[in-house]
């Protein structure tokens, strides 16, 4: 997986969550968002990025929810 298209569409998701009122909500929306609709190796992959990489390149909200909940998004 090329980690700069995942970073590009985790941000771009991550734009629209963001406008939400109740931060806490977008956090946990936008991780079921990505848990709904990636597959696995995307979601895999994306948190590799994370891990290696301390998430560089990713917006704030995007990055907080990957680490929040990355025990679902890695199932």
């Amino acid at each position: 997986m090329n980690a700069a298209n995942l970073i590009k569409m985790a941000n771009q998701i991550g734009s629209f969550f963001s406008t939400m009122p109740d931060h806490e909500q977008a956090v946990a929306d936008l991780a079921a968002h990505i848990k709904r609709f990636w597959e696995p190796r995307m979601r895999r992959a994306l948190l590799a990025h994370v891990e290696q990489t301390q998430g560089a390149g990713l917006s704030p909200i995007v990055l907080e929810a990957l680490e929040r909940h990355a025990g679902l998004l890695a199932a």
